[in-house]
This record gives C-alpha cells, sequence and structure tokens, in this order.
C-alpha cells in the first residue's frame, strides 16, 4: 500500500487526527469561559459534525476492511499451499528413506 507510514493507512491516521481534533475541542469547550448552555450547544455541535463526518467514512472503512480480509485470506492461501507441498516432500522423502 502506498498510502501506508510506518504500518499505519492513511485512513487511520486520517481518524486518529480526527479524534484528537474533536477531544481537543471539547476540552477548549470546558475551560472556555462561556455559559453551561452555550457549551452544551457547541458540544452537541460538535458530536453531529463527528457524526456525520465518521458516517461519510463508514463505506471507505467498510472496503478497506474488506480488502483487508481478503488479502488475508489470500495470504493463509498460499502459506496452506506453501505448507502443504513442504509436507508431501517430507513424506516423500521419508518414504524414499524407508525404502533404502
Amino acid at each position: 500500500m502506498a498510502a501506508e507510514d510506518n504500518g499505519f493507512s492513511s485512513g487511520a491516521v486520517a481518524f486518529a487526527f480526527l479524534a484528537g481534533a474533536i477531544i481537543g475541542a471539547g476540552a477548549a469547550l470546558l475551560v472556555a469561559p462561556q455559559t453551561g448552555a452555550e457549551t452544551r450547544r457547541l458540544l452537541r455541535e460538535y458530536a453531529e459534525k463527528a457524526e456525520d463526518e465518521i458516517r461519510e467514512r463508514i463505506p471507505d472503512a467498510k472496503a478497506m476492511l474488506d480488502s483487508a480480509i481478503e488479502k488475508g485470506k489470500e495470504f493463509v492461501g498460499a502459506k496452506k499451499s506453501a505448507l502443504s507441498s513442504a509436507i508431501e516432500a517430507g513424506r516423500e522423502a521419508m518414504k524414499k528413506q524407508r525404502a533404502s
């Protein structure tokens, strides 16, 4: 994957950044000199924006997960095939050894 940085995909980095921004904004609102009602309204707006952003990213995350699962299945299949070949070669070698 060309979009990886130190083992983390760009989607994971973007999600972590978004989560950090939301947490930071919430913390800033909690210590800001505003009324409780105003702070709750702002928190509700930020939460709604975050929810919308997450809902928009769900299809991309699902596609990435499906791709990772497919690649995992291919990897396991390849390793299973290689292991089966190695076991069969071992059996053949053992048969030859016993026959001699």
